[in-house]
């Protein structure tokens, strides 16, 4: 990943860690979220015994993306508070 020089004429050091922070912030509140919106088992077993196991598949793999965002996101931290 290509991280942002900190220099005088470019997004200040405190700028840049404030938007990174809030984005974080938001990314683990979709995480939160998105749980509140796990597959049920319920909700699924009309389609077939394979159905709710293909939703949770899904679901991990939504909630893979998010976790990979804010492992992103913790390394720009880190970079940009350096």
């Amino acid at each position: 990943m290509i991280k942002p020089t900190v220099h005088f004429n470019g997004t200040s050091r405190e700028r840049l860690s404030a938007a990174y922070v809030a984005a974080d912030e938001a990314i683990r509140s979709a995480m939160e979220a998105l749980r509140e919106a796990e597959p049920n088992g319920r909700d699924y077993y009309t389609q077939g015994a394979a159905a709710v196991h293909t939703a949770i598949r899904e679901h991990n793999a939504r909630m893979e993306k998010l976790r990979s965002v804010r492992v992103d996101l913790q390394e720009l931290i880190e970079h940009v508070e350096r």
